[in-house]
């Protein structure tokens, strides 16, 4: 087979090679083939990102977990994550993006081929895998490739990073510590109904009911368990539609709900131990239902004895197990239901440094994201711009040892004089409103692209489609400074040419009486 990789494509090496790209080197917009006569246009945005996203860089990664000889053929990585940016610059639904790219010739070009088709790039149920297939790491990847694309920073290898480990600290504002980092976490809501006791309970009788009916029908058992599922929903119809619930009329409600369930679950163990097979004929799913059905009982039992409303590892929706309740204290919710990310912000470029579905302290990640910044860069940044909780005393220690400034207050009694300059409150003030910046960027995230309605189901692809809208901000930020990076270019071209050309023949024109 010959080797073509200088014409921009991959050549299988054999017949059982299942992976399909063609890497960025597309053909340009003038030759995208269109069914009619018309001329596309070359500053549209869908060309202009074509040129900015790391399609190879992607399509690496990608590959990685699939294997060489085995599997159908895959899909191309470029239209994999082409389609994953429009769907969530857009906020489209999956059948939504599909069927909009269907349409658009401009999207089509974005997503590599070669010419206009009305037909689907793929089956919209076919991003379910993708998302599970594309984790954090990957988009975390691209997001670095973009930052030093974005910021020209060359790539710092290994050892050189551990070499500087070695090297003594400069002083503060020296050349080895540059630029500023902005640190902050938020919590990403995943769109589920809000959670009470009372209806959490009730989804889960009626999830046991479903499963006593499948064990029924497996078994051929006519005579059916008695559940009393039609009392069961009057009881809990009657207490939820009280549009205020004395505390008295909700503890009955709960104790009946939690009486029902139990009686469920224990129809469901006596027709299992009838089996003489010892085989449980449930799928995955069933199994995956019975197990949290469990949980939450045990949970809620264990509350409505204790009177308490908080208990360890509490689920909160039995369609997604692993959401929390995470308490914040914020004006618009005191506990907010999803994911909690600490990000960090570096020229309006944001990365995702942790990620929890657990409550958790962000101020003990300090050290771990400025180590993040220093492989990134080469370099600590010379001011790390933070609120009250990341400056606990072993922090600043930690900070004061590398000489990286930060934007708090120091400890302790203020001392009785203070002798500031005009110049160094005015450059505090400013240093601490710059932190402001990534509350803009989460707002922008979560008003501009849905942050706050994740709309995934499973704990992987939740996550692959939180890293997905980092991805797509990061992609906006990078448009913009690749803009204006052309504006400078052209303005210095401009200049120069002035200085070259125009300047030099001036003074002949003023001789000549031209001036």
């Amino acid at each position: 087979m010959l080797n073509c990789k200088f014409l921009g494509i991959f050549i299988p090496k054999s017949p059982h090679h299942m992976k399909r790209y063609s890497t960025q080197k597309q053909l340009s917009i003038a030759e995208f083939a269109m069914p009619f006569e018309a001329n596309l246009d070359e500053n549209n945005r869908w060309v202009v990102l074509s040129s900015v996203i790391p399609w190879d860089k992607f399509a690496e990664l990608y590959y990685k977990n699939f294997p060489y000889r085995r599997g159908a053929p895959t899909k191309d990585a470029r239209m994999v994550l082409g389609v994953v940016i429009i769907k969530h610059m857009l906020k489209l639904d999956d059948i939504g993006v599909i069927e909009i790219i269907q349409e658009n010739p401009y999207m089509q070009y974005f997503l590599g081929l070669k010419g206009f088709t009305q037909k689907r790039v793929f089956d919209p149920s076919l991003l379910v895998h993708i998302r599970k297939r594309i984790d954090l790491n990957v988009f975390e990847s691209l997001t670095d490739e973009l930052i030093r694309k974005g910021l020209n920073i060359k790539q710092v290898s290994e050892k050189e990073t551990k070499d500087d480990d070695n090297d003594e600290h400069t002083p503060a504002g020296g050349t080895k510590n540059k630029g500023k980092l902005q640190l902050d976490a938020t919590v990403t809501d995943a769109q589920i109904k809000f959670p009470t006791d009372l209806d959490l309970l009730s989804d889960s009788r009626v999830k046991a009911e479903d499963l006593i009916d499948h064990l029924c029908k497996e078994m051929n058992i006519t005579d059916k368990p008695r559940t009393y599922r039609k009392i069961a929903r009057k009881e809990y119809l009657n207490v939820s539609k009280m549009k205020r619930k004395p505390d008295k009329v909700l503890r009955r409600g709960l104790r009946l709900q939690i009486n029902y369930l139990k009686r469920d679950i224990r129809i469901i163990n006596g027709l299992l131990d009838r089996r003489k097979d010892g085989r449980i004929p449930f799928n995955k799913h069933q199994n995956k239902d019975f197990f949290v059905i469990q949980h939450v009982l045990a949970q809620q039992e264990a509350m409505f004895k204790e009177k308490s409303n908080s208990c360890e590892d509490r689920i909160v929706n039995i369609h997604q197990p692993h959401v929390r309740p995470i308490v914040r204290g914020k004006a618009k919710a005191k506990v907010e239901f999803g994911a909690k990310i600490n990000v960090s912000l570096q020229e309006g470029y944001a990365r995702i440094d942790r990620f929890e579905w657990d409550a958790y302290n962000e101020g003990c990640d300090l050290p771990m994201q400025v180590e993040r910044y220093k492989v990134l860069n080469g370099h600590y940044p010379e001011l790390v711009q933070v609120d009250k909780i990341y400056l606990n005393r072993s922090n600043r220690a930690w900070l004061k040892e590398r000489n990286i400034r930060h934007t708090g207050d120091p400890l302790g009694r203020k001392p009785v004089k203070t002798v500031k300059s005009y110049y160094m409150k005015r450059k505090e003030r400013r240093e601490a409103a710059e932190r402001n910046q990534i509350e803009g960027k989460f707002g922008q995230g979560k008003n501009g692209y849905n942050l706050n309605q994740i709309r995934a189901k499973l704990s992987s692809t939740s996550m692959s489609w939180i890293a997905a809208i980092l991805f797509v901000m990061n992609v906006i930020r990078y448009i913009r400074d690749f803009s204006a990076s052309i504006l400078k270019w052209l303005f210095a071209n401009v200049m120069k040419m002035r200085e070259e050309i125009i300047i030099p023949f001036m003074p002949a024109q003023r001789n000549l009486g031209w001036i």
